[in-house]
């Protein structure tokens, strides 16, 4: 879509996220700025409800809202890093620091300036399920350094990887998926801005497939407006099948049943590189396709879901979802010729 992402400019305010229990949680640290740690699964609206509350709590929200994706530093070369406009001021003539002491100085020197507006800015974090312990050692001495100047955010998936030193400095914000009643609300909200034509049955249709995922439903929601003008049950049922990679799923399902890990495991990892899936939510669409595959049998995906409980608290921790998921699929058709076996 090269049109504007409705993510973006339909981006909520404090008092427009559909999480109740989230707004009363962040509305506590506008009156009183505190470090948070907002914890939830992928794309329930974490990053989204960090916005809306800078957007509350600054008057000048473009400079004093600094974020920072984990994946930024930890995912990047050197060479990057120091080329990243965003952080080149800070590196600029140090090419021969090490990567962990450009990390430091970066996040050093963004809590050390003064804000724009006001008495504090705010820094987030963000996939903060990746931050090294060594890190986080630096991080919390920063924290405690500029804690009059400086709000920090930590987004996360996986609030235990922190260490204690940085859970009791924040006051935590649980983000759950919002229902599918919650989604149709955000959904309603925008197409009744954007003008667009839409049925109850649509958006149901749309909430519904996006599974909690509020960032998937909303961009569900827009490719299916550009591509039919209007959001029927119909043309979103046209549109996210379209999108969707069900197919891929299968085959990576297929391929293991047929003994053919090789093949299973490249399905897996074309998911988890090119397609943008995390472990658990992998997970979670392997099991739905394999429940609508009337040739599974029932015995088949019993033992299929007993082995993702399994490997669902390996996914949550572990780092690489593609070792993981593969191994869940293999130990799957491993199991299953001796079924038939006296």
């Amino acid at each position: 879509m090269d049109a504007p992402l409705w993510t973006d400019t339909h981006a909520p305010a404090l008092a427009d996220l559909p999480q109740s229990e989230v707004r009363d949680r962040l509305a506590r640290a506008v009156d009183e700025p505190m470090n948070l740690v907002v914890q939830g699964p992928a794309g329930v609206g974490k990053t989204a409800a960090v916005r809306a509350l800078a957007r509350e709590t600054h008057d000048d929200p473009d400079n004093d809202l600094v974020e920072i994706n984990v994946a930024d530093f930890f995912n990047r070369t050197k060479k990057e890093i120091r080329t990243d406009p965003r952080f080149e001021q800070f590196l600029e003539g140090r090419s021969r620091m090490a990567k962990r002491d450009m990390i430091n100085r970066v996040l050093k020197e963004s809590a050390s300036y003064a804000p724009m507006s006001g008495t504090y800015k705010t820094i987030v974090l963000d996939n903060a399920e990746a931050i090294r312990e060594d890190f986080q050692q630096a991080l919390r001495r920063v924290m405690e350094k500029h804690h009059r100047t400086t709000q920090f955010v930590i987004a996360t998936r996986q609030p235990s990887k922190l260490i204690p030193p940085i859970r009791s400095r924040c006051f935590p914000v649980p983000v759950r998926a919002p229902t599918t009643d919650e989604t149709i609300d955000v959904l309603e909200a925008i197409v009744d801005a954007e003008d667009v034509d839409a049925d109850p049955d649509g958006l149901e249709f749309v909430a519904s497939a996006a599974g909690g995922n509020l960032r998937k439903a909303v961009l569900s929601a827009q490719a299916t407006v550009v591509e039919h003008d209007e959001l029927t049950m119909q043309a979103a049922y046209q549109t996210i099948g379209e999108l969707g990679h069900d197919e891929a799923i299968l085959e990576a399902l297929s391929a293991a049943e047929s003994g053919d890990v090789a093949s299973a495991r490249k399905a897996v990892d074309d998911l988890v590189s090119d397609e943008g899936y995390d472990g658990q939510e992998l997970l979670l669409e392997l099991l739905r396709v394999a429940r609508a595959k009337s040739e599974i049998a029932g015995s088949d995906l019993a033992r299929l879901y007993r082995l993702a409980g399994d490997v669902d608290l390996d996914l949550a921790t572990g780092t690489d979802a593609t070792i993981h998921l593969t191994h869940l699929l293999s130990a799957w058709a491993t199991e299953r010729p001796r079924q038939g076996r006296p």
